[in-house]
């Protein structure tokens, strides 16, 4: 299903000749009815910048709590309903949920289980084992496990303060994503993928947040400051000379009678002294031409012992 954001007049129709226009330039496109509310490239590049430093920060946490070497890097940023989320996910893991006045009511951070029981492991004074229980947490492993979580909800507060302040506040554990509801299965949703690189091992997280509670924030953010009167005075006099510039342009013009149309045969049978008879009437001006492009039109003259061509009107005012 193709779109178009063509002008409309008062009457509410677009000009004839932009409907042309946009029928002839006009591409179709795919529209999902699943989802209609779709992220531009500009909200998507707002939203990549945030989380992009929010992995930088999230390196630091998980390097200063494991005492490894650990990286976060985003890998991709998309448009899901809640359902379709849920169900890329394991059926065993480890999710966070989260509130996000007034951002939000309800976010969703998720790491795999196994993860977080190595970072436990690093943590508690182990090697942080390749093999790791994949279970419920102990209280003990919780209790440790949550100091490294809101520590990294506090990295996206300040990840996120381009476009909103907010404050996350923890909600809830759970280790089923089918027992954590934080939004309706059609509800559209922004999830970012997350790649959580412990020494030589590799895991994805994620983040899950609402786009509806997203997008005025994400608007607001991207909406164009106010000008003050010194800025518009600066535009004002940068167009004017810019303007200015653009007239003193030098251009190659000539003067130029009607085309003559000659077959090969009438074009090889030419000898000197041969007269062409041209298809430029007697009366007809001669075309002012540029790049092809004919602007005026003129009459045949002399300037002293110069040729010169005297400008009789445009083609508008000829027509």
């Amino acid at each position: 299903m193709a779109s178009s954001d063509a002008p409309v007049t008062q009457s509410g129709t677009a000009p004839a000749a932009d409907r042309r226009t946009r029928r002839a330039n006009a591409t179709p496109q795919l529209y999902d009815f699943r989802r209609p509310i779709q992220l531009s490239r500009e909200h998507s590049r707002m939203l990549q910048l945030a989380f992009d430093d929010f992995c930088r920060q999230a390196t630091t946490v998980f390097t200063s709590s494991l005492r490894t070497v650990c990286s976060v890097s985003l890998s991709s940023i998309e448009q899901r309903t809640y359902a379709e989320y849920i169900d890329s996910l394991d059926s065993s893991t480890y999710l966070t949920a989260f509130s996000a006045d007034p951002l939000f009511d309800r976010g969703v951070l998720e790491i795999p289980l196994v993860a977080v029981m190595t970072c436990v492991d690093h943590m508690l004074g182990g090697p942080g084992r390749e093999e790791q229980p994949e279970r419920p947490l102990t209280e003990i492993e919780a209790g440790v496990a949550s100091g490294m979580i809101t520590r990294l909800l506090g990295e996206m507060r300040y990840s996120m303060a381009s476009i909103v302040a907010f404050e996350p506040v923890v909600r809830g554990v759970e280790y089923s994503p089918q027992f954590i509801q934080v939004a309706g299965a059609s509800d559209v949703m922004v999830a970012a993928s997350l790649e959580l690189r412990i020494n030589e091992r590799s895991f994805r997280m994620t983040m899950c947040m609402p786009f509806s509670s997203l997008l005025p924030h994400l608007l607001r953010a991207a909406a164009p400051l106010p000008v003050s009167e010194r800025e518009r005075a600066q535009r004002a006099r940068a167009a004017a000379e810019l303007a200015d510039q653009f007239e003193r342009v030098p251009l190659e013009v000539a003067v130029s009678l009607r085309p003559t149309k000659l077959s090969p045969d009438e074009l090889t049978a030419l000898r000197p002294g041969d007269a062409i008879r041209l298809h430029h009437p007697a009366a007809a001006p001669l075309e002012v031409v540029v790049d092809g492009t004919c602007f005026a039109h003129a009459t045949p003259g002399t300037s002293g012992f110069r040729l010169a061509a005297l400008i009789v009107g445009t083609p508008k005012e000829n027509a």
